[in-house]
């Protein structure tokens, strides 16, 4: 089993830096379409609207990059992806950049060859419970049934937290956030477990969200964000500073509404150098001089991204927390624009 593991993480960097040689900006330009894998289907984050149409918070991302590049948000072929296939995807080339609920860690980062460009979400691991169970802590979960999507971080937090807790539990293996919905809500396991906004984007689907409960205890660290692969820095460089774009211009205030008045100028000369009326940054990253402005001008901001799709006026529902501003107690930060 171990030699088998092995081997597959040997295939997955071999993979990953002949795939890396070709220089993926100058694919996705030669193709003019970039190929983002995304999660098969969580409410807010990333799945199709009754007309096939992707939308969500991660899958503005993909829309931010493609407009970046190609000057069109709607250049983007969607690959839906498994906590299992998402890896192979993007190692393989069949993906671009891999935008789906992926926490960032040592292992991800140097054993399977990949680059993490940032955080586009500070998560935690969390659990929900049906009401009626009578559960207030998940130190009251010992022998319980637990959903589990394989191949994730989920499933090695688990068990580290029911093993430190001396307490034992039952798993019940699923592939996607949607089996798992179906396997919860037909009572064969007593509990779901995944990163907290997973929790929150999953029950605002259900006939009755108030039925069921996010336990209060957060047992681990997720920093969810964009991944490439390693070998091919001018790529990993276009998509962090999209990223990057996105989370500045709301901390210097630029919006969708006001971007076409800020981009005639202003007197703020970080705004200047983003939106490409000043210096040379889009040249020095192989794109035209209003890349960030394309970027921005996708689907707003950070924070307009934010509340459109899991903000506390959606049926999602979640607070700003971790993924406020610097400025706001939060987390986001980016370098500067110079």
């Amino acid at each position: 089993m171990k030699k088998s593991v092995f081997l597959g993480a040997l295939t997955v960097a071999g993979l990953a830096a002949g795939a890396a040689a070709a220089g993926t900006l100058d694919d996705v330009k030669a193709r003019g379409k970039l190929n983002c894998g995304v999660t098969t289907g969580l409410v807010g984050f990333a799945a199709p609207d009754a007309n096939g149409t992707w939308d969500g918070f991660d899958v503005g991302i993909c829309r931010a990059v493609a407009a970046a590049v190609l000057g069109d948000p709607t250049a983007v072929e969607f690959v839906p992806t498994t906590g299992k296939t998402r890896f192979t995807a993007l190692a393989s080339g069949e993906i671009d950049v891999l935008a789906r609920n992926t926490t960032w860690t040592f292992s991800r980062d140097v054993d399977l060859k990949f680059d993490f460009v940032g955080v586009n979400y500070y998560d935690g691991q969390g659990f929900m419970v049906p009401k009626a169970l009578g559960v207030s802590s998940a130190k009251d979960l010992d022998g319980a049934t637990v959903c589990i999507q394989t191949g994730t971080t989920t499933e090695l937090n688990l068990a580290d937290f029911f093993r430190s807790n001396n307490i034992s539990y039952e798993p019940v293996p699923i592939e996607t956030n949607a089996e798992a919905q179906q396997q919860y809500l037909a009572g064969a396991c007593d509990v779901y477990t995944t990163d907290a906004s997973g929790l929150a984007a999953t029950r605002a689907t259900f006939e009755d969200p108030a039925a069921h409960i996010v336990l209060p205890e957060i047992i681990s660290k997720e920093p969810l964000g964009p991944l490439v692969r390693h070998g091919d820095n001018e790529w990993g460089d276009v998509v962090r500073w999209a990223l990057n774009a996105l989370i500045a211009a709301e901390e210097l205030g630029i919006t969708s509404a006001n971007i076409a008045e800020l981009s005639a100028g202003t007197n703020n000369p970080e705004i200047n150098r983003i939106l490409g009326t000043e210096g040379t940054l889009g040249e020095m990253l192989g794109l035209s001089p209003d890349w960030a402005k394309n970027a921005i001008m996708a689907g707003g901001n950070y924070g307009e991204l934010f509340e459109k799709n899991i903000g506390a006026s959606t049926p999602i529902g979640l607070s700003r927390g971790l993924n406020a501003q610097w400025t706001d107690g939060g987390l986001l930060y980016t370098p500067p624009f110079r």
